[in-house]
């Protein structure tokens, strides 16, 4: 569908635990409280137990959720904030339809980096030249960089890519990796298999926009995605549903460890924001 096709903004529904905020707000009716009239595009991401699609180091591009986009199936999306930010810029520097950071996101996942019970790794800088799985150049990539910065030197730090995160957490079972980088709803999927737990952190999501999505409408958007965050902070475990759906049966509802899920109402981007995310990475 071209951009001059579209009838209504089409907004994108990837990991439950990013998107949370946007699934509420739509099943609560929050969005037509705004008055806004939105398309919901899902596309397969790495928290998704079903997933097939193995992503690369070298392009970003070419996955379902960008792909979508560039071909003008999706208007605004949410990501972690250095996953957007270079998007942004390699997205202009290729030609490819632009996009811009119009807030920071509802959603501050969290991550954790995980090894086999019998590992005899028990903590972070014993990673020293061991490979970590993540999603290349994505939430979990970024946010190991981050977690592991103050460990290790970076020749040291040493990642790789084993999948989905089913595919990255049955690679540890196996012994095929020493570690792996997992957001919820895995790290109760790996609490559950009896997996050690190394460290955490949260990752700040950003909102991407096209520039057909204008102020007013945003706006609106994010004020509905407010009210979902209200209603979240109160109590998250009606929507955990979500969540354990990803897991493809291997997690009931009440077997996520929902204290780990943190949502604060979308912010404005700064340029200040921008220049000492961009600098620090």
């Amino acid at each position: 569908m071209t951009v001059a096709e579209k009838t209504r903004p089409q907004v994108a529904i990837m990991n439950a635990v990013h998107d949370l905020p946007v699934l509420v707000a739509r099943d609560e009716g929050y969005f037509k409280d705004e008055g806004l009239d939105l398309e919901f595009v899902t596309t397969p991401g790495m928290a998704q137990a079903s997933t097939s699609h193995f992503v690369k180091f070298d392009s970003v591009f070419d996955r379902p959720l960008d792909s979508v986009y560039n071909t003008g199936g999706i208007d605004q999306y949410r990501m972690c904030e250095w996953g957007i930010m270079k998007r942004a810029v390699e997205a202009n520097a290729q030609g490819l339809r632009g996009r811009k950071i119009v807030a920071l996101g509802a959603s501050m996942s969290k991550f954790a980096i995980v090894v086999h019970p019998d590992s005899k790794i028990y903590e972070p800088e014993m990673l020293k030249n061991q490979q970590i799985a993540v999603t290349p150049n994505n939430g979990s990539d970024f946010t190991t960089l981050k977690m592991m910065e103050g460990f290790l030197e970076p020749e040291h730090l040493k990642r790789t890519n084993a999948g989905s995160m089913l595919k990255r957490l049955e690679a540890v079972r196996d012994k095929k990796v020493p570690a792996a980088s997992l957001m919820e709803p895995w790290i109760s999927v790996a609490q559950k298999w009896g997996m050690r737990i190394l460290i955490e952190s949260h990752s700040t999501r950003a909102e991407a926009a096209g520039d057909d999505m204008d102020g007013p409408t945003l706006k609106k958007l994010f004020r509905a995605q407010a009210r979902a965050v209200e209603k979240l902070e109160k109590d998250p475990r009606p929507y955990l549903h979500y969540l354990a759906r990803e897991t493809g049966g291997l997690l009931k509802p009440e077997e996520i460890q929902y204290w780990r899920l943190l949502h604060g109402a979308p912010a404005p981007y700064t340029r200040e924001r921008w220049d000492d995310t961009y600098r620090g990475r």
